[in-house]
């Protein structure tokens, strides 16, 4: 398979994508907008995705989180003064408190057409809104193992990340009902472990022959390789009404995958952990995001998940520095003591018992003017 894995590249330039919500100004509700919304962005990509009342923005590749950020304002300043213009709002959560997926239009490509007609009603109800983060590696082999690494830190992402507390006018009980709205479709969760670069591509032939996808794209992974980019694609966090928490998370992940790099290059193997344990850990993270306790892997023991955030940042702010993202890391402290979005979605909603005004707070958080 072809790829941009190649030696000589800058390794860990980073770029991030966010997919938004297109609200009217008046009901707070989303709106099938889409068209009206496309056009030129100096700072990044503006495009569509499944629905019409979707939007995602998407940085050029950067070197660290402090250029991916101010990227990553203007492309939120740019659609909010878009969408102002014609009576609409942007928003950012991990799901729209109250809208409905029955009133979404699907945007007329062949690709999302085909997934409707291929997942019927699971790809219709995806009514949900996620963050993604590419970091660039220079080898095949080495992208394998950050890929395999990272699966053991997948939970405390979505954890931190979790701000989707909302659904159809519902408070679920879960701090990230994104994530098994979207676990309905095939292909997607914790990755299967694949042993190199080789395996991985003997994996994915296979798949294609079979004709179950027509390519890697469809692995819809919480973590997987990106042959195209040359990239670690890391998919677990909910969209984050905040610039800040989208760049915290975002330095947690560069730095994750310097760890992994080095890890690499000191020929040094990873624990061997459980795949139904790493799986029990996203569901725990999903049920309660940083109020829980996820389970200490490989070690077999239930640890509070703020611990485990702690640890991990701490451990980890020396490769922030070193990567240039520093800044933006210390972010992470924000999202543990003071909670993620999650907890402040329920916090407004909690006042008045009003979604509307929470879905007012996350537009008004989302790009301030």
């Amino acid at each position: 398979m072809d790829h941009a894995f190649t030696a000589g590249r800058d390794p860990f330039t980073i770029g991030i994508e966010e997919e938004l919500m297109i609200v009217d100004a008046e009901t707070l509700d989303l709106r099938n907008a889409i068209d009206s919304l496309l056009e030129e962005a100096s700072d990044g990509e503006i495009k569509p995705e499944l629905m019409e009342s979707v939007l995602e923005i998407a940085t050029h590749p950067a070197r660290n989180t402090a250029e991916a950020g101010d990227q990553l304002r203007a492309l939120r300043a740019q659609v909010r003064d878009t969408a102002a213009a014609r009576g609409l709002l942007i928003g950012s959560a991990g799901t729209h408190p109250f809208a409905l997926w029955e009133d979404q239009r699907i945007v007329a490509k062949p690709r999302y057409q085909d997934l409707i007609e291929a997942l019927r009603f699971v790809a219709r109800q995806e009514l949900i809104f996620g963050l993604h983060v590419h970091v660039a590696v220079d080898d095949p082999d080495k992208a394998i193992h950050v890929a395999n690494g990272m699966r053991v830190h997948l939970p405390i992402l979505q954890a931190l990340s979790a701000n989707s507390p909302f659904w159809r006018g519902d408070r679920t009980g879960l701090m990230s009902t994104r994530t098994p709205i979207f676990r309905a479709f095939p292909r997607v969760g914790i990755p299967p472990r694949y042993e190199d670069w080789e395996h991985y591509c003997s994996e994915i032939d296979f798949m294609v022959r079979c004709g179950v996808m027509e390519d890697y794209t469809y692995l819809w992974y919480d973590v997987r390789p990106h042959p195209r980019f040359g990239t670690v694609e890391i998919r677990a966090c909910d969209a984050q009404t905040r610039v800040e928490h989208t760049l915290a998370l975002s330095a947690l992940i560069q730095a994750m995958v310097k760890e992994l790099s080095d890890h690499y290059d000191a020929d040094r193997r990873l624990a061997d952990v459980q795949w139904q344990m790493l799986d029990e850990n996203k569901w725990l993270a999903a049920r309660h995001g940083m109020d829980g306790e996820l389970v200490d892997l490989p070690v077999a023991e239930k640890v509070a998940t703020k611990t485990l955030a702690r640890r991990l940042r701490d451990r980890l702010r020396e490769h922030a520095q070193d990567l240039g993202s520093a800044a933006e890391f210390e972010g992470l402290s924000d999202l543990i003591e003071r909670g993620n979005g999650a907890k402040r979605q329920i916090v407004v909603f909690e006042a008045n018992k009003d979604l509307k005004e929470v879905m007012s707070e996350v537009v008004a958080a989302t790009a301030p003017a």
